[in-house]
């Protein structure tokens, strides 16, 4: 079945602070608990051989919490980078930061850069984190970067255009999920989407297994992708 396996699967990461609400613990105790659910679906991804990886760590919106709150979701993320680069780069992760990555801290910024460089030749599964990305923005950005380069109006294509994106050499996703029961994209892969199957869970992020991952994998395996066609059974 690794043949009906997604070659990118996105995922919108969300429920955290409510999850942390629900039991009366601090919003960064459900942030704590996403990122050891963060590592437990790379690890699967892993080890069925998944192509690529995107999760959708922290979006522009993201900026507008209590500056309290966004402080800790860096010290995090630091964290995290520190703590899970050597096992990245052991299992031949190629990591990849899309998204405003000027606005991260300075430290953040500097584990981003190293953990690129050293997975840069990597083969296995690429992991891209989504940091203070939006999907308007980046189009927006990938617009100008096409003008910059001497795109002519006229000659402007799609492919001109996504050569441009913060994605641009990465396969469109094929299946989307998010958790924690909200039916959108919120400003998630708008360009990349067009396509993708959606797989939507009211489990909150903190409570999502590797079990319910895979059920998710289970479910698109089970759809037919048509991309506008008509299938062959309807023209007989």
């Amino acid at each position: 079945m690794k043949d009906r396996l997604p070659a990118h699967v996105a995922v919108i990461m969300d429920g955290n602070g409510r999850w942390a609400a629900m039991r009366g613990l601090p919003r960064v105790e459900g942030h704590r608990r996403g990122a050891e659910r963060a590592k437990e679906v790379i690890t699967a991804s892993v080890e069925m051989g998944l192509g690529t990886l995107t999760l959708y760590t922290f979006s522009v919106e993201n900026w507008q919490r209590p500056e309290d709150e966004v402080s800790l979701l860096m010290k995090l993320l630091e964290a995290y980078l520190r703590r899970e680069a050597s096992g990245l780069v052991r299992n031949g992760v190629r990591f990849r930061a899309i998204g405003q990555t000027w606005k991260l801290p300075g430290g953040v910024r500097a584990l981003i850069r190293d953990l690129e460089e050293k997975t840069a030749q990597n083969t296995g599964l690429t992991l891209v984190a989504a940091l203070s990305y939006g999907g308007r923005d980046e189009i927006v950005r990938a617009v100008r970067k096409a003008l910059a380069a001497g795109v002519e109006p006229g000659g402007f294509t799609e492919e001109a255009l996504e050569g441009h994106l913060d994605t641009a050499g990465l396969p469109e996703p094929d299946l989307i999920i998010r958790t924690s029961g909200e039916m959108r994209l919120s400003n998630f892969l708008l360009w990349q989407s067009a396509y993708s199957e959606l797989y939507f869970t009211s489990t909150l992020w903190p409570d999502f297994s590797k079990d319910e991952f895979l059920r998710a994998l289970h479910d698109y395996r089970m759809r037919e992708r048509r991309f506008g066609a008509v299938h062959a059974k309807e023209t007989g």
